[in-house]
């Protein structure tokens, strides 16, 4: 209930202070298990994301979040789920949690990059998406995010006001033709794929083929695979 009052009173609020557009939104289906796949370029992603759909939409989030009341009830309220991101169990707690979601029939957001974008482009997605798709029969919905970092650049701690941003949806990516090749290859490619169509949904972010990083000078030098499901970044507790 506090998710749907929360929303009620941020909708009509980001409306006036940002001009949002929004194509494709029919390819959101009304009801069942559904993976909302985007690009992710600021803390605002995970607010503008379920503001343009009438469905709720769950993410997980650092569960140091939760450890203060300060900033525990906000994240409850937009549709959160703590996760530890020690050791290497933390990969699968998400996608443990994102598999309950989806199989009560709801709506996960993730970000397949792993973190907000440093330094502009968009990046090579971890394979948590595909494993989630896999694993549950979901369908993945690819999304394009732009302009949401004119909105709340990553260094920057208040929102500009008066920005626009477009949230493009594209047409549902089906996993179960991945489900014959081996589990390794079928994530990577249903991966590539997904991040494939979220760059061409955004149009106007050049892809590099390289993990995104916390820092826009740490250019990656090895790309085989790490064990990030999306977990929230830093300062958004999202992701």
């Amino acid at each position: 209930m506090l998710y749907w009052i929360v929303k009620g009173v941020l909708t009509p609020i980001l409306r006036l202070l940002y001009r949002v557009r929004v194509d494709g939104r029919a390819n959101v289906p009304d009801d069942g298990p559904v993976i909302l796949a985007a690009n992710h370029r600021s803390f605002l992603d995970s607010i503008f994301l379920p503001l343009v759909i009438r469905r709720r939409v769950t993410f997980v989030a650092k569960a140091e979040y939760f450890d203060s009341w300060k900033t525990a009830w906000f994240f409850r309220a937009v549709g959160q789920i703590p996760i530890r991101r020690e050791g290497g169990s933390a990969s699968e707690g998400a996608l443990l949690a994102a598999t309950d979601v989806l199989e009560r029939g709801g709506v996960f957001g993730i970000y397949p990059e792993g973190t907000r974008t440093r330094d502009g482009f968009t990046h090579r997605g971890h394979t948590g998406v595909a494993r989630l798709a896999l694993r549950t029969g979901a369908p993945i919905i690819p999304v394009g995010l732009v302009g949401s970092d004119e909105c709340q650049p990553t260094d920057k701690k208040l929102p500009r006001l008066f920005r626009r941003v477009t949230v493009r949806f594209g047409a549902p990516l089906d996993a179960a033709r991945y489900a014959s090749d081996a589990e390794g290859i079928a994530c990577r490619q249903l991966t590539d794929e997904v991040m494939f169509e979220v760059v061409q949904l955004c149009g106007i972010y050049e892809y590099r083929d390289t993990y995104a990083t916390k820092k826009a000078e740490d250019v990656p030098t090895d790309t085989a695979e790490v064990p990030t499901f999306g977990a929230a970044p830093a300062t958004a507790g999202v992701g």
